[in-house]
């Protein structure tokens, strides 16, 4: 949630329950250092002082809270990864993930409650930095980016609980409706008068983030937040509808999909590989990927398959053979720039609209929020943040491949058939 909606005092709630639910319970806070951790300690110290029974039941010291009846015992732990090995957890309350610079001490704590019955790791965070140190997703936004997929139905977890309390894109930053639909604390604790005081006085980056608990899109992004999204229509392709389609291969790290496009500009993902999160040693089967174009070429008319041939020449081979009108697309700068403008001004005009079934329309929408600019002596187009990066844009590239390739299309319908006059000899 943003700032100041009282995550602290439900996680402390949670970790004081958390010393009763098992003989022996090892609970744990932990945060980017241990100042921020013992925010959660303090609330947890508080509620016992106040409450009879608990402080009749458990003693406090400076970073822990002990249980002598069952051995049970809370503790405050340090951030480093390698302190926090050899715990055995019942519970961990790990505050501000955003502020982790990497991923280890969420791993170490996941780690260390092998033989619990029940254990649970609760995260708490407000939106940051999309990268850590290394240029790689952050520890935030890589679960942000998993609950997303969990909440879509792009992924099926049931041991991972997401709820994430933001304001919809779609509303202006500064309105009392982003505050409201971001805060569930709005005109509860939290008065409504100081979000128009911070949002006159706080950088607007600083206000969406804190405030509203949006991730903010980088300056090198392509299109502007939302504008995509906005253009999201209940129209699917039917059986036998004209289309031109795009394929963008992969081998084990981007995602290999293929994307279609009416003459009309109704942009649609049909198929999408993507390697699953936790499994590193995923390969596309390129077997399955032919299987699965040449079936969509049995329900749909397809006036061109447009792919990039690079790794996947014997695949377009083989559906050449089978009778697809294949194309080849290579995505050279020259070629891309023109292509990425087109569509770039179709968003921008509102003369395209996309659709799709739900978890395909969910990665198509997040590889196109993935996608920055690169300008240089050809021109601006779509690249990866860097290239290394594992945030995907493929479906993104092959909408613009379609796209382009679509506009070709509905051009030649367009001009005129020339009258032919016939002379008797």
């Amino acid at each position: 949630m943003p700032r100041k909606n009282g995550k602290s005092l439900l996680a402390a709630g949670i970790a004081l329950y958390s010393l009763f639910t098992e003989i022996g319970a090892e609970v744990a806070i932990v945060a980017g250092d241990r100042a921020q951790a013992r925010i959660i300690f303090r609330e947890c110290a508080r509620m016992v002082e106040l409450d009879p029974i608990l402080s009749g039941k458990l003693r406090v010291l400076r970073d822990v809270i002990e249980y002598p009846e069952t051995g049970s015992i809370l503790r405050v732990l340090s951030s480093d990864a390698s302190r926090a090995e050899g715990y055995n957890f019942s519970t961990v309350l790990f505050d501000e993930i955003h502020v982790q610079p990497d991923d280890r001490l969420w791993a170490t704590v996941n780690l260390g409650s092998g033989t619990r019955k029940n254990p649970l790791v609760l995260g708490i965070s407000t939106a940051g930095a999309k990268t850590d140190a290394r240029g790689q997703d952050s520890l935030a936004y890589k679960l942000w980016q998993y609950g997303m997929r969990l909440v879509s139905g792009e992924a099926a977890d049931d041991a991972f609980y997401f709820r994430w309390f933001s304001a919809p894109e779609d509303l202006a930053w500064d309105s009392p409706e982003a505050a409201i639909a971001a805060n569930p604390a709005h005109g509860d604790f939290l008065d409504p008068e100081d979000f128009t005081a911070a949002a006159r006085s706080l950088p607007r980056d600083e206000y969406e983030t804190k405030r509203l608990n949006r991730w903010i899109q980088t300056s090198s992004s392509w299109l502007p937040t939302g504008a995509f999204e906005r253009l999201q229509t209940d129209r699917r392709l039917v059986d036998g509808e004209r289309i031109v389609a795009a394929f963008d291969g992969s081998f084990d790290g981007d995602s290999t999909v293929l994307v279609a496009c009416t003459l009309d500009g109704h942009v649609e993902p049909l198929l999408s590989f993507e390697r699953p999160i936790d499994d590193p040693h995923w390969k596309v089967d390129i077997s399955e990927v032919e299987t699965a174009i040449l079936n969509l070429a049995k329900r749909y008319e397809i006036v061109e398959l447009a792919a990039d041939p690079y790794r996947w020449s014997r695949t377009l081979e083989i559906l050449e053979k089978e009778g697809l009108p294949v194309v080849v697309y290579p995505q050279s700068p020259s070629r891309m720039v023109g292509a990425c403008q087109k569509l770039y001004e179709a968003v921008s005009q509102e003369t395209i609209h996309w659709g799709g079934e739900a978890q395909l329309g969910a990665a198509l929408v997040r590889h196109f929020a993935n996608a920055a600019v690169k300008t240089d002596r050809f021109g601006p187009r779509i690249v990866k943040e860097h290239r290394g990066s594992p945030r995907k844009i493929d479906l993104a590239v092959a909408s613009v491949m379609a796209f382009d390739r679509a506009r070709y299309y509905a051009a030649e319908a367009e001009k005129p058939v020339k009258s032919v006059e016939f002379y008797s000899l």
